[in-house]
């Protein structure tokens, strides 16, 4: 179900882009991400890249909060390096924070068409990690 965009958290994109612009340095580390936190702080992070498939930005973001005992994050965005911009979350990532957080909102687009959107949008008749957890 597609819904209404909601504002864009401009300093959010501003934050992952500082960390992809000052952070990711060479191949390991490419993209960035930032996420607002209910209690308003922002958690960033970096990938790390490996050729087994190691973690993307999005994912290390939510250990990174976890870390720092920010379990509900509110909105999400990702950065890549070399001013390449808002990128959206991989396949992977959008499943596992839609897992995580089913309220998220992700934030996409490029230049003037930035929009925040529910992660759901992004995941349509997704398949829902926590239906195969219940009881009985």
């Amino acid at each position: 179900m597609t819904t209404h965009p909601h504002p864009v958290d401009h300093e959010l994109v501003e934050a992952a882009a500082h960390v992809a612009r000052t952070r990711c340095r060479g191949d390991n580390h490419t993209v960035a991400a930032a996420a607002r936190a209910g209690d308003g702080r922002i958690i960033t992070a970096v990938n790390a890249y490996h050729f087994t498939g190691g973690p993307c930005a999005e994912l290390v973001v939510i250990g990174a909060a976890a870390a720092q005992g920010a379990y509900e994050l509110e909105t999400m965005v990702a950065v890549g390096d070399r001013d390449r911009g808002v990128i959206p979350p991989c396949g992977r990532c959008r499943q596992a924070l839609l897992d995580y957080f089913p309220a998220l909102k992700v934030i996409v687009g490029t230049g003037e068409r930035l929009r925040a959107v529910p992660v759901g949008d992004l995941l349509p008749e997704s398949y829902v990690w926590h239906d195969h957890q219940l009881d009985g």
